[in-house]
């Protein structure tokens, strides 16, 4: 019996659509690793709000030039582009939270960068699985299977190994840890609002909306409680420019394609492989070495993640893409 789920876990990864949202989420997180980095690096002149607001409107204009782009480009070959179809409700609302949600987001992750290491935030930044997973069952009666789950736990357990050694032996950093942890409780929810999106939106429909949101919702506060609202030098522009870029649309949108076809709760789970990669790029560019108490967490994490990836609900079913098209209403066309 064991071995038949396996194999069907194994014909699962390997199905074209499946390959390819892999790859497509593993090149995400790459470019996400680099968000800490240069939020710190941004943060040497901006304020974090402000650091946050410029990735949100560069990557707002980004978005709209890439789509205006696209438009013309259709209409002026023989293929004529379909009428897009009114937004219902239910996706305004969506798209709201999710627009919200990363807003919150990434203003309590760099207020937290300012206030502690990059190590330790980025690793409790991306303690959201157990918020995916309980979100899912209470929010969409979402079940998981207990290869899932327990591969899930043993990465937890992973990471608040270094929560506890932290939070026993550096209280100067208290903070900063706490604000990074409350991230990650809306970070959680992130897959979650996608997810659904996703069945009848594109990658770039959802990272518009949720770029132009965080940049409505963090203007005034900005403007209220820091001094400074644009970069002032070439190389801070360089900053928050790569920002928008790489982890905004690059990193966002492809988290955002590959959660067509893997589940909310699996996705979520492989954020965890972000500090690994953001604690090398940071102890190369800040001399922030990791202790050994980082490099046991990681090492268990790296072993949850691996038994999730086996258990059957880190990919969707048949059944349940069959569902999700089914219910589809006011679709509008994926690009």
């Amino acid at each position: 019996m064991l071995k038949a789920k396996l194999r069907f876990s194994s014909e699962q990864l390997l199905a074209r659509p499946t390959t390819i949202a892999l790859a497509s989420l593993v090149v995400s997180l790459v470019a996400l690793s680099f968000s800490p980095i240069l939020i710190r690096l941004s943060e040497g002149e901006l304020g974090p709000n402000a650091t946050i607001f410029n990735r949100f409107w560069i990557s707002t204009i980004a978005f709209i030039l890439w789509n205006g782009f696209t438009t013309s480009r259709q209409q002026l070959s023989d293929n004529q582009p379909e009428k897009p179809q009114p937004y219902t409700i239910r996706q305004l609302l969506l798209l709201l939270g999710v627009g919200f949600v990363m807003f919150a987001t990434l203003a309590l992750w760099a207020w937290s960068l300012a206030h502690t290491t990059v190590a330790n935030s980025t690793l409790m930044h991306n303690l959201a699985p157990p918020f995916t997973v309980l979100g899912g069952w209470l929010f969409w009666g979402k079940r998981f299977d207990n290869r899932f789950l327990i591969g899930m736990l043993v990465a937890i357990a992973g990471a608040y190994v270094l929560v506890y050694h932290d939070f026993s032996s550096a209280t100067d950093k208290l903070q900063g840890d706490i604000a990074a942890l409350l991230s990650a409780s809306f970070l959680g929810l992130y897959p979650l609002l996608v997810e659904q999106l996703r069945t009848q939106l594109s990658p770039i429909t959802i990272i518009t909306w949720c770029s132009a949101i965080g940049t409505v919702l963090l203007l005034p506060i900005v403007l209220l409680t820091e001094n400074q609202l644009f970069p002032s030098s070439v190389q801070e522009w360089v900053y928050v420019t790569s920002l928008a870029l790489i982890c905004q649309i690059l990193g966002l949108g492809l988290y955002a394609y590959s959660l067509k076809s893997l589940s909310s709760g699996f996705v979520s789970l492989c954020d965890l492989f972000v500090p690994i990669l953001s604690t090398q790029e940071a102890w190369f560019i800040f001399s922030e070495r990791p202790s050994w108490v980082t490099f046991v967490s990681f090492i268990v994490i790296l072993l949850g993640v691996y038994v999730t990836s086996t258990g059957q609900s880190a990919i969707k079913g048949e059944v349940e893409s069959a569902n999700q098209v089914a219910i589809k209403t006011g679709v509008h066309q994926e690009t």
